[in-house]
């Protein structure tokens, strides 16, 4: 039986992340040498999707050992 925390601690971490560096690139979230930079704007979002795939795989466990039992 697999843990669903491997994968869903690792998401929301990398979410937030993701989503600061977005906000960050695309300069909404200002104060920050990364404010306004395009790497970060294209970077962030990367790294926001790998967290949001992360997430969906920790449901998908919790989903089906909640069916299995």
């Amino acid at each position: 039986m697999k843990r669903i925390w491997p994968f869903l601690v690792p998401g929301v971490l990398l979410s937030g992340i993701g989503l600061v560096w977005t906000l960050q690139g695309l300069d909404v979230l200002r104060g920050s040498a990364m404010s306004g930079s395009s790497l970060w704007a294209t970077v962030g979002p990367i790294v926001l999707a790998i967290g949001l795939v992360l997430i969906g795989i920790a449901i998908a466990i919790a989903w089906r050992r909640r069916r299995a039992h």
